[in-house]
């Protein structure tokens, strides 16, 4: 198991640095915002009426690699895999409202709702102007700056709103990185840029 730097290489660490729902082996990383999910919570969204769906996608170095571009839609994203099974994308088609945990799911779902396709391989970026197609929902933890996860979440919430979030985090001593705080981001619907 790939464990960040500042997580101590220990067999406790490796178990806990991992989602419950977490099936499919081949990812870089755990989906973190995942880690705030317990079967308890899940099985409180399932009471509450809500489904929870599955998909994946094996995370690459490559998303963690630092916005080096002068200009940031020139920033190139490595491809990764993934993979929405049909009873979730059928799930998807009919939800009133789809909620993200986290960015890696995110981008899936976008990967899916852009192509068409359920499986394959996205080299998605999605920064600010993007068009958003599947997600209503993100939940996801603060990310660094210069990153594409950062980016992201501010094409989804807005680049001055996540600003004051990210200055209020700061001033608040929020803990960052995949054992930090989180936060729900909503957006007007789908089809909202």
């Amino acid at each position: 198991m790939p464990l960040p730097p500042y997580i101590s290489a220990t067999p406790e660490a490796e178990g806990e640095y991992q989602t419950v729902y977490a099936r499919v082996p081949g990812s870089a990383a755990a989906p973190t915002a995942g880690l705030h999910f317990t079967e308890r919570v899940l099985d409180g969204v399932r009471r509450a009426g809500g489904t929870v769906q599955k998909i994946t996608l094996h995370v690459g170095t490559g998303t963690f690699s630092p916005v080096r571009a002068e200009e940031l839609a020139e920033h190139r994203m490595h491809a990764e895999r993934y993979l929405v099974p049909e009873e979730t994308a059928r799930a998807l088609a009919e939800a009133g409202r789809v909620f993200a945990v986290g960015t890696t799911a995110a981008r899936t779902l976008e990967s899916w709702a852009a192509s068409g396709e359920r499986e394959g391989e996205t080299e998605l970026f999605v920064y600010p102007g993007y068009r958003w197609r599947a997600v209503d929902a993100l939940i996801t933890n603060f990310h660094l700056p210069r990153s594409t996860l950062l980016a992201m979440v501010m094409a989804f919430a807005g680049t001055e709103l996540v600003r004051e979030a990210y200055e209020t985090a700061v001033r608040e001593r929020y803990r960052f990185y995949s054992f930090g705080d989180a936060m729900l981001l909503l957006n007007g619907g789908r089809g909202r840029t």
